[in-house]
């Protein structure tokens, strides 16, 4: 049986709650061009396009429910007892956290979070920000900042996910497209350490020889029956 858990989430699973993935021709960057709202360019360029784009963001998912996959997570989180099990998630939304998951790690940033630039603190809010939100801590205005990780800067929590990644010895991905570095070196690390990896998807992924096994469909029909199978080998 293994012994630490770690499940690597992408917009995939978030799609299966009503949310757009980012790269699909409907998505989130819908009449946006990329560079126009998600990178560090464009932020220090034209903030107030920014801000507007991620408050109504935040305002199309926060009435967004968890789906089966989610709770599935929860639920071996609860009943597992031959290690720790952990989330690290490459999406921006609280889908993770409204189903009750725990030890979470957002490499993304989180969609209710603002960031100083000026002096670096993290104010969790899901009040709209502008160019003209002075920061609470640092009392400048105009340098806050939507804590999303955008192209041209460095994700969240590396070293934390490098230590999860050494001391895992079951890695799964779920709705993952296996096309974005760093994420998509995840599994082989795991996998160097001397982990199993599965991946759960619509389709296998570009980089799915890093995957021990392949299990093709939606994560909220396939994973739980899953998790159900490991907690009935403990």
């Amino acid at each position: 049986m293994y012994g630490n858990i770690v499940i690597l989430s992408g917009a995939g699973i978030s799609a299966e709650s009503g949310i757009p993935t980012f790269r699909d021709c409907n998505g989130l960057w819908n009449n946006h061009k990329v560079e126009d709202v998600a990178t560090i360019q464009a932020y220090y360029q034209n903030p107030k396009v920014i801000h507007n784009f991620y408050n109504q963001l935040r305002k199309d998912i926060e009435d967004k429910k968890p789906n089966p996959a989610h709770f599935a997570i929860t639920r071996l989180q609860h009943e597992y007892k031959n290690g720790t099990v952990s989330v690290i998630t490459q999406n921006v939304d609280l889908l993770h956290e409204k189903a009750g998951n725990v030890n979470v790690v957002h490499i993304h940033g989180q969609i209710d979070q603002s960031v100083c630039m000026n002096c670096g603190k993290i104010i969790t809010s899901l009040e709209d920000t502008s160019v003209e939100t002075v920061c609470p801590f640092c009392h400048i205005q105009g340098k806050m900042k939507p804590n999303i990780v955008f192209f041209g800067e460095n994700l969240l929590s590396l070293n934390q996910v490098q230590k999860l990644l050494s001391e895992c010895r079951l890695f799964i991905a779920i709705g993952t497209s296996g096309a974005v570095y760093p994420a998509n070196t995840f599994a082989s690390n795991a996998k160097y350490y001397g982990a199993d990896t599965i991946e759960f998807n619509l389709h296998e992924t570009i980089n799915h020889y890093d995957f021990d096994n392949h299990i093709v469909g939606p994560a909220g029909q396939m994973f739980p029956p899953y998790v159900e199978k490991i907690l009935k080998q403990i």
